[in-house]
């Protein structure tokens, strides 16, 4: 049978360890704020246990409320570390008033009625009451994405709740032998032993679900433009690569926008690069709004972009293109002072079976349609047409589509 200080020293070594690793975390990562909450949690966890040790040198009063207290209040920091890991917000005032109703409950049940097994009864339910409360973020997917390192925490949440509720039951009927407040039962140590092992668990599980997101986040960075935070080229090509082989399988088209700035190299002469980097990231939010869930927006360098539309066919695409065009036109006509209007040209192109699986050939395409509805004046949209009509149609302003072989 283990003694209740040995149970205690274990515990603050672990908790320690834990903490000096989530404070490297926090001060390596400044920005990763649920490792701040993490640390909170490991090192008043490691205090409130240091603080239950001094139950066999001082009247234990004092060491079972505060230190019970404390290490409830530790448990909500972790289970708040996990809602600010999704970014949902966390209630303080909950997690004060449920720490301190424990607390009451554990020097109730001390001090008025002397009652061991319903201290660990309220000590369970105190501890089991934020696991509870942020198992479903770590069963869900988030971002269309699954943590396995919240597959893992989850697991352990599972298990916490029950070795809570064995040691809550077997409390309340007298398994294992008696219990004092210096020493356990050897079935009552045995699942503290658990505890510990697994709080050392759901901080490893922690630490995975940040490692996972850290790595998502430099893939996600080796995909996005640095300015706008919409795709790159390298992720405009895996994309194109990906609708060629779907569309050759299911002989279903898509298409493909190509935009460029007009004007942009003399907006940058004239008002500088800072404003020709701020008119990017203007037309990258207007053009947003135009597009539907699905589409894919795309930087491929300086002022050109590119949109992906998924299942699209040339009319649909062209009718895309146009909502585009006249959302820049609006934008430019409200200018006013030092404002910079933006006006642009875009190409349509659609994939078909002579583009088979090279997206290249589908960007070539949707290039020559550019040329043209820059020939055509810029501030245009225009549509490659391998097959012309036999007579020419005519040219209705700047919503009229253009055919070229």
């Amino acid at each position: 049978m283990l003694s209740v200080p040995t149970l205690w020293t274990v515990i603050v070594i672990n908790f320690l360890a834990l903490g000096m690793v989530w404070a490297y975390v926090a001060r390596a990562y400044p920005k990763f704020e649920a490792a701040r909450y993490w640390t909170a949690a490991a090192f008043l966890a490691a205090s409130g246990a240091a603080i239950s040790m001094l139950r066999d040198v001082m009247d234990p009063r004092f060491p079972l409320i505060a230190g019970g207290g404390i290490m409830i209040f530790s448990s909500w920091l972790a289970c708040m570390g996990v809602a600010r890991f999704y970014h949902r917000p966390v209630s303080w005032p909950a997690a004060i008033v449920n720490s301190l109703l424990a607390t009451a409950g554990l020097a109730f049940f001390l001090v008025v009625v002397d009652n061991m097994p319903m201290r660990v009864v309220i000590y369970s339910l105190a501890q089991s009451t934020p696991i509870l409360l942020t198992l479903p973020l770590l069963i869900g997917e988030q971002s269309g994405r699954e943590n396995p390192g919240a597959r893992l925490a989850a697991i352990v949440g599972f298990l916490l709740l029950s070795i809570h509720a064995v040691r809550s039951g077997a409390a309340l009927l007298g398994y294992g032998g008696a219990i004092t407040a210096i020493n356990f039962n050897g079935l009552q140590s045995i699942m503290i032993l658990l505890l510990v092992f697994l709080a050392m668990g759901w901080n490893f599980a922690c630490l995975l679900m940040a490692i996972e997101r850290l790595r998502n986040e430099v893939a996600d960075l080796a995909l996005l433009d640095d300015l706008t935070g919409v795709a790159n080229r390298r992720h405009l090509l895996q994309r194109l690569t990906e609708e060629c082989a779907r569309s050759e399988r299911s002989h279903q088209p898509f298409s493909l926008l190509v935009i460029d700035l007009d004007g942009f190299k003399t907006i940058n002469d004239t008002h500088g690069h800072a404003a020709g980097d701020a008119c990017l990231k203007h037309f990258t939010l207007m053009a947003q709004t135009r597009l539907r869930p699905g589409d894919m927006l795309a930087r491929t360098g300086g002022d050109e972009f590119c949109v992906v539309l998924p299942s699209s066919s040339l009319r649909e695409a062209a009718m895309i293109a146009r909502r585009v065009l006249e959302v820049c036109r609006q934008d430019a006509e409200a200018c006013t002072g030092n404002d910079i209007p933006i006006a642009i040209s875009i190409g349509v192109a659609q994939w078909d079976h002579g583009i088979g699986a090279f997206p290249d050939r589908l960007m070539a395409n949707a290039d020559h349609a550019l040329y043209a509805a820059k020939k055509n004046g810029k501030n245009d949209f225009a549509v490659y047409d391998p097959a012309p009509p036999l007579s020419p149609e005519p040219n209705d302003s700047r919503e009229a589509s253009h055919h070229f072989a």
